[in-house]
């Protein structure tokens, strides 16, 4: 009876290690496939925002610019192609998250900072200071500690669970905060300090990108189970779900506009993803209890993280490259880049055009930088 127990149970043994063994690379092919598209993103979303802002200033150019208000880019065909490229690169993003987990897919995010910061540095001739760099590079370590300790989530299985995890009264607090936040933002910091402090801008749209994300979440699972068969289209959350994510979205494109059009492109990057990443890990959790069962050694790593990110926001903040604007011709008529004064001894001045022999009490100034 023993040797026929063993018997079958070594005849079972080889069909669950050929069943594992796929299911190992059933489950590394979905991570690739995540790898890829998660690179594929960056690539293409650090892009557009390089060709996202020479629309902006070609429209600039011929207009009133969007940090003013001005729409015109709207007609430039220039910031359409980076916008399409922004598209096929979120696309891409929503994608990955399908094949592989989040743990994998967010950190490469950071590579579009990467490659916007190149390549605004040989297309938009904006240098990246040393320091800057060294900012750039906290955010990305930061960014990348908090997202590797962050907590697993509970995938939900229909549009009314996550309905049920939206409203609850947690959520609900973090919605009215979040929505108060942009408002104040919107109303009375953005007409009076957005064209200076970067922080308004981009506080708009990281904020409004969090609850962006927790409704496309909602979005797609309803469209992956819609096309598993259980339809989501009749039930009304799908849509309230669906307009708050275009609410959302418009919002955050037209301040994320003003943010590129007003500021270093490549200092504008690390800055909204880092705090785009800190504000949608922290809605996350709050809505999908995902902080319930954390270890101390994982809560501590996302403060150091926290805080990684925040010292390389200031950096880049403190040290990033001001926009310069051309002068107009009008503004003033260039002098003589040697002006003589003759110091009288009654302390009567009359200036002197000859060059010939300088003596003490002569005064010569040779930068026209003090006249203007």
């Amino acid at each position: 009876m023993i040797d026929e127990q063993h018997l079958l149970l070594g005849s079972m043994a080889p069909p669950q290690s050929v069943g594992g063994s796929a299911t190992v690379s059933l489950l590394y092919t979905d991570n690739l496939k995540g790898f890829i598209l998660a690179v594929t993103s960056s690539t293409f979303i650090g892009a557009s925002f390089i060709l996202k802002k020479k629309g902006l200033k070609r429209a600039g150019a011929s207009g009133a610019r969007a940090g003013a208000g001005g729409y015109g880019y709207l007609l430039e065909p220039l910031w359409w192609i980076g916008m399409i490229t922004m598209i096929v690169g979120e696309i891409a993003n929503f994608i990955a998250y399908i094949f592989a987990p989040a743990v994998l897919v967010t950190p490469l995010g950071a590579l579009s900072i990467i490659v916007s910061a190149i390549l605004a540095h040989f297309i938009l001739k904006e240098r990246l200071q040393r320091m800057g760099v060294l900012g750039c590079v906290l955010c990305i370590v930061g960014s990348t500690v908090i997202v590797l300790h962050a907590p697993e989530e509970h995938t939900p299985t229909s549009v009314n669970e996550i309905w049920d995890l939206a409203t609850q009264p947690a959520f609900l607090l973090y919605t009215a905060a979040a929505v108060a936040i942009v408002l104040v933002l919107m109303l009375h910091f953005a007409p009076r300090c957005g064209q200076a402090n970067i922080m308004v801008y981009l506080g708009i749209c990281s904020v409004i990108g969090s609850l962006t994300v927790m409704s496309i979440k909602a979005i797609g699972i309803a469209i992956k189970l819609t096309l598993e068969g259980q339809s989501q289209v009749g039930y009304f959350q799908t849509w309230i779900f669906a307009m708050a994510a275009v609410t959302c979205i418009i919002t955050q494109l037209n301040y994320l506009n003003k943010a590129l059009d007003t500021f270093n492109a490549a200092v504008v990057s690390p800055i909204y993803y880092a705090m785009f990443t800190i504000l949608t890990i922290l809605a996350s959790a709050i809505m999908f209890k995902d902080w319930s069962g954390q270890s101390a050694s994982s809560v501590a790593s996302e403060i150091c993280g926290l805080v990684t990110v925040l010292s390389g926001t200031t950096v880049l903040h403190t040290n990033r490259e001001p926009e310069t604007l051309p002068l107009t011709a009008d503004l003033y008529t260039p002098i003589s880049p040697k002006i003589l004064w003759h110091i009288q001894g009654n302390g009567e001045l009359w200036k002197h055009k000859d060059d010939d022999g300088l003596s003490a009490d002569f005064i010569t100034v040779l930068r026209n930088d003090y006249f203007t």
